[in-house]
């Protein structure tokens, strides 16, 4: 029986090739996800590691718990803690470290790199053993600066070079004292790193006289461990932490790992989409090798061979097609691996250098994953045709489904769609959070419902058809019988397809519907022409609020100043504004009371309120940071959203208890309104300054929109693997179908049927099956998007369903363009048949 399966597996080896590229494409995309993460991973720790290298001890300001009307902060590493710090017995040095957001401007005046990347801080003295130096010297005074070695070669900047700095609004313009070397992670994924002279440092970050960790380095003897131990006792209790310089690297390592792990994941899901679908193609094929063989195995069965033995000869044929795809498909997911790594560097990201990494489980799960699925696929066919007794395969009585079968499979079928539309409905209604496993369940339940009764969906959805293929002729009436011919056969063709297609058009009417609600909260939530901010998020100085109010055309601002206070034993963040323009800036709808904000008078949002069992003329008594209480009054409760909510002040109220004021935005409303001119105006106003952003609403939708559009071609082309193994599907179906017709196609040429109605007959099944798949998927994405937004639309009250018309039709073309393309070679191949010779064909 093994010789014999051998035998098979080389009688067909070009009917099995499909199935082999379906199984390949699969394992190349788990292996090139798993070389391809873990070989990044590698690259970061190691860099990461490396920063690490001149700290033995780190020591960090410990982090006070709120408590009562007290609000947690921490204290601040001093000058005196970095004394005693290089006092104790153990430490050879003592380093203050200072860190800080810093833009840095290219010379077209652009910031380089991302705001998120964007890093300043301290060089220590005349020679910072961190940052090494390539060439100059280290910076003095508020006028010099040191750029690290990436960024100098990415902008062309060198010694003596004047650059345009920001760190929290105002435009500097110092002059480059030096290039220096560094592993900082950051730097070495694109981003930038700049350092000032201690003092300046301190003074640019708001933190005069203090630091944000002291990095003690250890004497020749002196344990990591001994240290920390001595650093504990110098430092005054409760104030400080340390850590050594390995669990530093260690965490470091974990964090990369566990970022990386999220992106694994992510990408091991449609590696998995790809191969649920390639297990479609492996059952059919198997299905009809098997069918095709039934008098074969009938005689098998005759001369003694057992159904255990007919059922492993079929498995051991798909043994031999699994190992075949798994090494070729690890093979080529070491090179996809490659290949995304020199990918990012062509979408500006900058990786650490490091070797390709295959791990021995990378190797095992790729094995492993081609031979059980594609042997867990072949298993099925390989029962169903043990079961077959061998007179009746002889005399083919096997080949009609038997009603009894039918029944129990539509009936199975149709539990499942029940059940999976029931529990969708119901996660509908459930809270986010708990609502997403029922969701996904149900999702899946559905999904294999759809599937079982595809084969009883297929008749009257084809049926569908038969006005347009009566234009075809006999071709087109031909290719309608063919397609309902063997309806398990058509739907476990199109249900490839169908999967494929549901995802991307669950996730576009999604994505389409969320960026509608997010454009009319913009409009409806904004009255305010501009919302100035950092690039990065991060505070803006007050000087931008100053420099914008002494614009010409100005007639409104307001900053918008988050704060932390206590009220009620609870944490809550205050939002400071300018009281008598806010009103004017913003268009929120009152639940209840007045918009006014002024004195000890403030609004607050829907949510918060009920939290708080607050109504309009309710007073409450809040602690601010520095411990300063006060009595304020709910003069109103509006109706919150995801770009305005909170506790609404006037700054005059919150400024006096602040120790370092910083707006997190600024609203601005103009004379002329919304315009390039004045958008153009505000940013000379702020010094063109390359970390400040000037958006109108459009400009926030956009920039909003932009995120959409970037995930989605990144989940259109994570599918398109999914849709190929689809399309080898199509193919290898048609292929194999042509061949099993033989006969009938040579007597159709034999009547007068010439060989352009031949390739009409086989492309226009192709184009029905395809159209099929397309309709399901279209339909089920549909259903699920909109369940999908039934959740978000809990947390979104602008949120309402948005159906992509316009992209669903691109979706059916484009599934009836794959009909048409996968029939190219089948078609083909039909057509050139002789047509004496298929005749006599068996």
């Amino acid at each position: 029986m093994f010789r014999t399966a051998l035998r098979n597996v080389l009688a067909h080896k070009a009917r099995l090739l499909m199935t082999v590229l379906a199984v390949m494409l699969g394992v190349a995309f788990v292996s090139g996800t798993l070389v391809f993460t873990n070989t990044i991973s590698d690259a970061f720790q190691k860099s990461s590691a490396k920063g690490f290298d001149h700290v033995d001890v780190a020591v960090e300001a410990k982090y006070q718990k709120s408590e009562g009307d007290r609000v947690g902060k921490s204290p601040e590493l001093t000058q005196d803690m970095l004394e005693r710090s290089a006092r104790v017995p153990g430490a050879k040095s003592a380093v203050g470290v200072v860190r800080g957001f810093t833009a840095l401007a290219d010379k077209d005046g652009k910031l380089i790199g991302n705001g998120f990347q964007s890093e300043g801080g301290n060089y220590w003295g005349a020679k910072d053993p961190r940052y090494p130096l390539l060439s100059g010297a280290a910076p003095h005074g508020a006028n010099q600066i040191l750029i690290d070695s990436e960024t100098a070669r990415r902008a062309g900047y060198k010694v003596g070079d004047t650059v345009r700095v920001s760190v929290d609004g105002p435009v500097l313009t110092p002059t480059v004292s030096g290039v220096f070397t560094t592993d900082d992670g950051n730097v070495a994924a694109g981003g930038s790193l700049a350092l000032f002279d201690t003092a300046t440092a301190q003074k640019l970050f708001g933190k005069p006289g203090t630091y944000d960790e002291i990095d003690v380095a250890a004497k020749a003897g002196t344990s990591q461990s001994a240290l920390k131990a001595q650093l504990d006792r110098a430092m005054p209790k409760g104030t400080t932490e340390t850590t050594t310089g390995q669990k530093l690297a260690d965490d470091q390592a974990k964090t990369i790992a566990s970022s990386m792990s999220s992106m694994k994941q992510g990408l091991l899901v449609f590696a998995g989409i790809a191969l649920f679908v390639g297990t479609f193609i492996i059952a059919n094929t198997f299905t009809m090798l098997v069918a095709q063989r039934t008098k074969e195995l009938a005689l098998l069965r005759a001369v003694g061979a057992s159904r255990r033995q007919v059922t492993r000869s079929v498995l051991i044929e798909a043994f031999v097609v699994g190992a075949v795809a798994a090494v070729t498909g690890l093979l080529a997911g070491i090179g996809i691996g490659a290949g995304l790594r020199s990918l990012l560097g062509s979408f500006g990201a900058t990786v650490p250098d490091g070797p390709l990494v295959v791990t021995p489980g990378t190797v095992v799960a790729a094995l492993a994953v081609g031979v059980l699925v594609t042997m867990l696929a072949a298993w099925l066919p390989g029962r169903r045709a043990a079961k077959i007794p061998p007179v009746a395969a002889m005399s083919s009585v096997h080949a009609q489904a038997t009603a009894k079968s039918l029944v129990l499979r539509n009936t199975l079928g149709a539990l499942f769609a029940a059940g999976g539309v029931a529990v969708v409905l119901a996660a509908t209604s459930m809270d986010t959070d708990s609502a997403q496993a029922p969701m996904g369940l149900g999702a899946v339940l559905l999904i294999i419902g759809v599937f079982i009764l595809t084969p009883l969906l297929s008749r009257p959805l084809i049926a569908a058809t038969t006005p347009v293929l009566r234009a075809f002729g006999v071709s087109g009436k031909l290719a309608r019988q063919n397609s309902v011919r063997n309806p398990r056969r058509t739907a476990a063709t199109a249900s490839a397809l169908m999967i494929g297609l549901t995802l991307i058009t669950g996730m576009t009417v999604m994505a389409g519907s969320l960026q509608h609600a997010i454009d009319k909260m913009a409009s409806s939530a904004i009255r305010a022409d501009y919302v100035v901010s950092m690039a990065n998020g991060n505070g803006l100085s007050p000087h931008v609020e100053q420099e914008l109010k002494a614009t010409d055309g100005v007639t409104a601002l307001s900053p918008l100043r988050d704060a932390p206070s206590r009220i009620d034993d609870e944490t809550e963040y205050l939002t400071g504004v300018n009281g008598a323009a806010i009103g004017e800036l913003t268009d929120l709808t009152v639940k209840d009371g007045s918009f006014t904000v002024g004195g000890d008078k403030v609004v607050v949002d829907d949510r918060t309120a009920e939290d708080h069992h607050w109504t309009a003329g309710s007073g409450f008594t809040v602690a601010y940071e520095d411990g300063g209480k006060q009595k304020l009054t709910v003069a109103g409760v509006y109706e919150g959203n995801d770009m305005i909510r909170g506790i609404m002040l006037d700054n005059a109220v919150l400024a006096p208890h602040q120790s370092e004021a910083t707006d997190m935005q600024v609203m601005v409303k103009t004379a002329d309104g919304a315009s390039e001119a004045t958008k153009d105006k505000l940013v000379k106003a702020l010094g063109d300054n390359p970390a400040i952003q000037v958006q109108d609403k459009k400009d926030i939708s956009n920039g909003i929109a932009q995120m959409f559009t970037l995930m989605l071609n990144m989940l259109y082309g994570l599918l398109a693997m999914a849709v190929i193994v689809a399309v080898l599907g199509v193919i290898n179906t048609l292929a194999m179908s042509v061949f099993e017709r033989s006969q009938e196609i040579g007597m159709l040429r034999a009547i007068g049927l010439d060989r352009r109605g031949i390739k009409r007959m086989v492309r226009l099944e192709s184009l029905v099956i395809a159209l099929f798949g397309g309709v399901l998927g279209i339909g089920l994405g549909v259903f699920f998007g909109w369940a999908a937004g039934e959740l978000l639309g809990a947390k979104m009250a602008t949120y309402e369903l948005v159906l992509p018309w316009g992209r669903m039709a691109v979706f059916l073309l484009l599934a009836g363009l794959v009909g048409v393309l996968a029939a190219l070679w089948p078609a083909r191949r039909a057509a050139r048949l002789n047509m004496l010779q298929a005749i006599k064909s068996e």
